[in-house]
């Protein structure tokens, strides 16, 4: 009897690893069924490794909780969005690859997700906000960084905006002045000033690498966004409140720019 046991589990394995091959290659390491979608990536277990070290930052108990994962990828925080009890959780991408896996490792999981291929530029197709957004390994793929955190702002955000991006450059943080004069140039080259690496070709051979920031930039730009930083428990991810900004046109709209902490 444990010997038939163990042949149906054995086919059952190959049948999943068959399925993982056929979705092409995976940036996500899920375990199904015991079979591993990336055992080889580069950064080792990932994400779960970069998961470990900031999960204590999000909420144990999710019920009652609606979910939007931006850029699902594969789909590993969508899915333990979930296992928090997460009431619904929507996962979009772009990436018909991408998306394909996430609905294989979702159903494999027995995980109910709604999928959605949208880019970030179009989230107000959703016509909904939601408690929980996350926007993990997103922004430094994006033309138009700035743009996607202001629609997310505007469209789909609620309260708790979880955000990760690769950084590059200095950890400093410099404390900025409001204003500077049109002779101050200096402060361009501290370290702790914000700054975003502008990628014109490739990076790491990507070419969908487009701006990477250092550490003053990711905190500046979440803050023009919209977004209280309220815990930093990783390198490169930072938990943020949803804050309203002043009524009226801002840069989005129009070419007029309002000072968004009045």
């Amino acid at each position: 009897m444990n010997t038939e046991l163990e042949e149906v589990q054995t086919d059952g394995r190959e049948r999943v690893a068959e399925r993982i091959r056929e979705l092409g290659d995976w940036f996500h390491n899920l375990d199904l069924d015991g079979v591993q979608t990336a055992p080889d990536h580069f950064l080792g277990d990932y994400p779960r490794v970069k998961w470990q070290r900031f999960q204590h930052a999000i909420p144990a108990d999710l019920r009652g909780k609606t979910v939007l994962d931006i850029g699902c990828n594969g789909g590993f925080y969508s899915i333990e969005m979930k296992r928090r009890g997460a009431d619904r959780v929507v996962a979009i991408d772009f990436d018909d690859r991408y998306l394909a896996q996430a609905r294989f490792a979702a159903e494999a999981l027995g995980c109910e997700i709604e999928f959605r291929k949208l880019s970030v530029y179009d989230v107000q197709k959703l016509g909904e906000q939601f408690d929980i957004v996350l926007f993990l390994g997103v922004l430094y793929h994006l033309r138009h960084p700035l743009l996607a955190l202001d629609l997310i702002h505007e469209h789909v955000a609620r309260d708790l905006f979880v955000f990760q991006s690769l950084q590059r450059g200095s950890e400093t943080v410099e404390q900025i002045q409001d204003d500077y004069e049109f002779w101050e140039t200096d402060v361009f080259e501290r370290a702790g000033f914000p700054k975003l690496y502008f990628i014109e070709k490739r990076y790491a051979g990507d070419p969908t690498n487009w701006w990477i920031p250092n550490r003053a930039a990711v905190e500046g730009m979440l803050r023009s966004a919209g977004f209280d930083i309220v815990d930093h428990p990783e390198n490169e991810v930072f938990v943020c409140r949803y804050r309203p900004l002043p009524s009226g046109p801002r840069s989005i709209y129009a070419s007029i720019r309002r000072d968004d902490y009045d």
